[in-house]
C-alpha cells in the first residue's frame, strides 16, 4: 500500500484535508471502495471501509457514496454510516445522510418493462452469461463468458431499441436502465453546488459525468480534484479526465484515511 498519510498527500488532495468542512466528497463502490471481482454479487468494501466512511462523513461537509449498485445492496455491504449519502442506480435512489429515501419518480414508471427485460434476458442468456436484477435497472455481465461479449452487446442493443430503455456501459458488462435525468453527474452537481472544495474517486465509464460534473464546478470557481483508480481495464477517457491517478481499491483506500487523519503525524 502506497505510504500516503497527512503530509504526503498528493497536492490536489490536501484541500479535501485542510479545508475538510467546506469539501464535498464523491465516491464509487465496485472498483474505488470493493475490489472488483468474477461474481458481482460478491464484491465486498475493503477492510474498514465503512468505519471510514463515518470517519470522513464527520470532519467533511458532504460525503456521498454514488453507485450504479441497487441501494439495498450498498446499504447491505456499508450500513449507514452517519453523515454519509448514499445514492444507488446512478442517483435513482438514495438514502440521505438524515436517513430518509428518496427514488426517481420517473424512473419508478419504468420499473415493470424493467422487470419485462430482466426476465426475456434470463431465459436467453447463454452459459456464463449473468444477468443482474437491479429493479430500475437491469445489468448483463460476461467477465466470466468473454466469447459472449458480442452477444450481450447485441441483444442489450436490441432490447433497448424495442423497450426505450437507456444503455450504459460498464466493466465487462452492460446495462439497460430507464431514460432519465439522473447519472452520477446529476448527484455531483446537486450534493457538490455551494461547497467550495469539491473531490471525486471513480474507476470506469458511469464516472465520466460525475467527473465533468466536477469540472463544471471547477469552474464556477470551486477547488477541485478528481481521483481515478486505475487497473488495466480503465477506459481511457476517465484516465485522461482525472488530476491524481492509484492503483486499486487498496490505495484509494489508503488516500482516504489519510483525508480522515484528525492531525498530521510526524514522519
Amino acid at each position: 500500500m502506497p505510504p500516503f498519510s497527512p503530509s504526503r498527500l498528493p497536492p490536489p488532495l490536501v484541500p479535501l484535508r485542510e479545508r475538510a468542512g467546506q469539501a464535498a466528497l464523491f465516491l464509487d463502490y465496485d472498483g474505488t471502495l470493493a475490489p472488483i471481482v468474477d461474481d458481482p454479487g460478491g464484491a465486498r468494501p475493503v477492510p474498514g471501509v465503512p468505519e471510514l466512511l463515518a470517519r470522513l462523513g464527520a470532519r467533511l461537509g458532504v460525503v456521498a457514496v454514488v453507485s450504479g449498485r441497487p441501494l439495498a445492496y450498498l446499504r447491505a455491504a456499508l450500513g449507514q454510516p452517519t453523515g454519509v449519502w448514499m445514492a444507488g442506480l446512478y442517483g435513482m435512489e438514495e438514502v440521505g445522510a438524515d436517513g430518509r429515501l428518496r427514488s426517481d419518480p420517473d424512473a419508478e414508471s419504468w420499473r415493470g418493462a424493467v422487470q419485462e427485460v430482466t426476465d426475456v434476458l434470463r431465459l436467453a442468456a447463454p452459459p456464463g452469461v449473468e444477468v443482474e436484477p437491479k429493479g430500475l435497472a437491469v445489468t448483463v455481465h460476461w467477465r466470466r463468458a468473454p466469447a459472449q461479449e458480442v452477444w450481450v452487446r447485441e441483444v442489450v442493443t436490441s432490447e433497448a431499441a424495442r423497450t426505450g430503455l437507456r444503455v450504459q456501459p460498464g466493466r465487462m458488462s452492460v446495462e439497460l436502465r430507464p431514460p432519465v435525468a439522473a447519472d452520477k453527474g446529476t448527484v455531483v452537481a446537486r450534493l457538490g453546488a455551494c461547497h467550495p472544495v469539491v473531490g471525486c474517486f471513480g474507476d470506469d465509464l458511469g464516472d465520466v459525468p460525475a467527473f465533468e460534473a466536477v469540472a463544471a464546478l471547477g469552474r464556477a470557481g470551486a477547488t477541485t480534484v478528481t481521483v481515478v483508480v486505475a487497473d488495466a481495464e480503465s477506459p481511457p477517457r476517465l484516465v485522461a479526465m482525472a488530476d491524481v491517478s492509484v492503483g486499486g481499491p487498496e490505495a484509494a483506500v489508503a488516500l482516504l484515511e489519510a483525508i480522515a487523519e484528525d492531525s498530521i503525524a510526524e514522519d
